[in-house]
């Protein structure tokens, strides 16, 4: 946890349990929906096992998350939030907030990330404008290191969306092509998917349907709503 501040003011006690490293972000994770050891890594990947490990033991002990077996795997096991945990969702969520009003979006896309950026695509899709078959969606970014350059989501009724790094080996619906700052921001909502597409930064070849729709199957951050109050300023 982090250090021991000795002082009795409750946002003192709550800083020694949510301000050591990784934690919030965790928890930001955990809020998204991941409950699994392996889905948690995904969606923090620069965190080493062993440290996703300690702060899970450590959110655990004071109460903040519970582990229990997940149903029909009893060697398996899924973290979820606690009543103190959920409590918790609003200050989580200011945080991504004030990042998104108060921090320059030249420095978040200076942190490029296309894995965490398929992952929260991924989760945050919506999948009831796609057609009621099976969609494979490739995106490619070309300007990534080479092994993080081709992502597919794989999307069908009734089952959770899948996102793959290694080609899943079904007939491609659409391609997306985008260079990686680009397909950030639109995410992030600091640049329009529309105007992308209009002056070629955006690239789609496919299935018409799923092209002509795609603002609204592709769902962005949960953030991409708040407007900059430097812009503003």
């Amino acid at each position: 946890m982090a250090q021991n501040y000795d002082q009795f003011c409750p946002v003192a006690m709550a800083a020694e349990i949510l301000c050591s490293r990784w934690t919030i972000v965790l928890l930001r994770e955990m809020l998204a929906g991941s409950t699994r050891f392996n889905d948690l890594r995904r969606g923090v990947p620069r965190m080493s096992p062993a440290l996703l490990s300690q702060r899970l033991k450590e959110l655990e002990e004071v109460g903040v998350i519970g582990r229990q077996p997940v149903p029909g795997e009893p060697s398996v096991s899924e973290y979820v939030l606690t009543r103190a945990g959920e409590e918790l969702r609003p200050i989580v969520m200011a945080f991504g907030v004030w990042g998104q009003r108060w921090i320059d979006s030249d420095l978040s896309l200076g942190k490029l990330d296309p894995g965490l950026l398929m992952w929260d695509m991924r989760r945050n899709l919506n999948c009831n404008p796609m057609p009621k078959r099976r969609c494979t969606i490739e995106f490619m970014y070309p300007d990534a290191p080479k092994t993080q350059r081709a992502w597919w989501l794989v999307v069908a009724p009734g089952q959770d969306v899948d996102l793959c790094q290694v080609d899943p080996g079904f007939d491609v619906d659409l391609y997306v092509s985008s260079d990686l700052r680009t397909m950030t921001a639109i995410w992030m909502g600091h640049d329009s998917l529309k105007k992308a597409l209009r002056g070629g930064q955006v690239k789609l070849t496919g299935d018409k349907q799923l092209a002509q729709n795609i603002e609204s199957w592709l769902a962005l951050s949960p953030f991409a709503k708040e407007k900059s109050a430097l812009r503003s300023a």
